[in-house]
């Protein structure tokens, strides 16, 4: 009955947790915000901030893990929830496959030293390529580069089950390290065990070793599949029933240990130059209001396009070949005055949270009127929103460089389009 419990108990979690992740990523709603609590955004937005809610929400996924495992990864992670539906979809081909225990490759060790590595150096940029939070954003706003991953990992999961998440996945290496040392696992009663395997057949990860009565904890999502199918109850999710072995690092786990930490060094060396070249591909475009510069934001931003998919004028763009970093593009729109959605929903940091007011007050561009195009209609000046275009009888509007925001209001009602939007190096909150 407890298992089964714990089984239907993370079920309905996890349930909830997708719908909110839905709703969120398809623009519809986000009345929660789930994603704060996403490992890499709430990494990365402690960096940034320092000890503010995003740190303690990444201390708190750290201390979920090391109590009870990798319950993030079946649970709050979307890539997970992903594979956790396409695992029940192939469920019939599974009838007579994966009673071995998935290989777990070392190699993912050494890519998640490089990637995190980046990331504590100063960009995001690799990481987001491989990060399970980024990717599931991608995939829901109909990016290409998200398809190609979904259909992928489709394809990885029908042979494999969750490959990904045992031996690529760099979120889950961190958290599969940290399971190790956690107090609640599955575990097999030896004196109950038939070695009927079962368990085996059911695990998505490939981490019982029924013959020799071991679960590897370190790469169990703690879906606990198994835990129903053990007809002897020798399977259980607890604290151990005898005094655990106390921990000891061998000579050969010391070399393997120091020399990723010297990988992980030399990642985030190179960070610094990697940031500086992830900078020039968007020097001239416009950046949502709280993006402070170029160099931070393509630092910064994850490219889970949460931001495109809810900005409620459309003007917000995925990365393209051209400008491989979320931006703006206007078109025949503008930025609204009375919205800060963006703002308000970045997890990451990438886009700071600023009050309405403050936003209302941040330079993102500088409006420019052309005078040999313009009829001198007044449009611009009726229809600014900081009422900071003036216009005498007959005269060119001049608009106040020093008021002037961006917002691009003025050039979406100009009919002979004599007003353009100039990008500006540095934004600042005008006073």
């Amino acid at each position: 009955m407890k298992n089964k419990f714990l089984l239907y108990g993370r079920y309905f979690v996890a349930g909830v947790v997708l719908i909110l992740c839905v709703t969120a990523l398809c623009g519809y709603a986000y009345p929660l915000k789930i994603f704060d609590i996403q490992f890499v955004p709430a990494l990365q937005n402690g960096l940034i901030s320092g000890f503010s809610v995003a740190f303690i929400l990444f201390g708190a996924v750290i201390v979920l893990t090391l109590l009870f495992g990798r319950i993030y990864c079946s649970t709050l992670c979307p890539l997970g929830l992903y594979q956790e539906i396409l695992t029940l979809v192939f469920r019939p081909f599974y009838k007579k496959r994966h009673r071995q225990m998935l290989k777990h490759y070392r190699v993912a060790y050494w890519g998640a030293a490089i990637l995190f590595g980046t990331l504590c150096g100063g960009t995001v940029v690799l990481l987001r390529m491989f990060d399970p939070y980024s990717v599931a954003g991608n995939v829901f706003s109909g990016a290409w580069f998200g398809i190609g991953f979904a259909v992928a990992l489709g394809v990885l999961v029908f042979f494999k089950k969750r490959f990904f998440c045992v031996n690529i996945c760099p979120v889950g290496v961190i958290l599969g390290v940290l399971s190790r040392f956690s107090p609640y696992q599955i575990r097999i009663d030896t004196d109950k065990c038939k070695a009927c395997g079962l368990c085996a057949r059911e695990c998505p990860c490939g981490s019982i070793d029924f013959k020799n009565h071991k679960v590897n904890n370190e790469t169990c999502v703690k879906c606990f599949k198994c835990l129903p199918h053990c007809a002897h109850q020798a399977l259980f999710y607890g604290l151990p029933k005898k005094k655990p072995i106390e921990f000891s690092l061998k000579r050969r786990q010391l070399i393997l240990a120091g020399a990723m930490v010297a990988v992980f060094g030399a990642a985030f060396k190179s960070g610094a130059a990697l940031s500086q070249l992830a900078a020039r591909k968007i020097k001239k475009v416009i950046l949502p209001a709280g993006s402070e510069n170029a160099e931070k934001f393509a630092n910064r931003c994850l490219n889970c396009n949460l931001c495109v998919q809810n900005c409620p004028m459309k003007i917000i763009k995925p990365a393209t070949a051209d400008v491989p970093f979320v931006h703006l593009d206007y078109g025949d729109k503008y930025c609204d005055f009375d919205c800060h959605k963006c703002s308000e929903i970045c997890p990451s940091g990438a886009i700071k949270r600023l009050t309405l007011a403050q936003k209302q007050s941040t330079k993102i561009a500088t409006a420019v009127v052309r005078e040999d195009v313009c009829i001198s209609c007044g449009l611009c000046v009726r229809e600014c929103p900081k009422q900071i275009i003036i216009k005498e009888d007959g005269e060119v509007p001049i608009i106040r460089f020093d008021a002037c925001i961006g917002c691009g209001k003025c050039a979406s009602v100009c009919p002979v389009k004599a007003i353009s939007i100039a990008t500006v190096d540095q934004q600042v909150i005008l006073g």
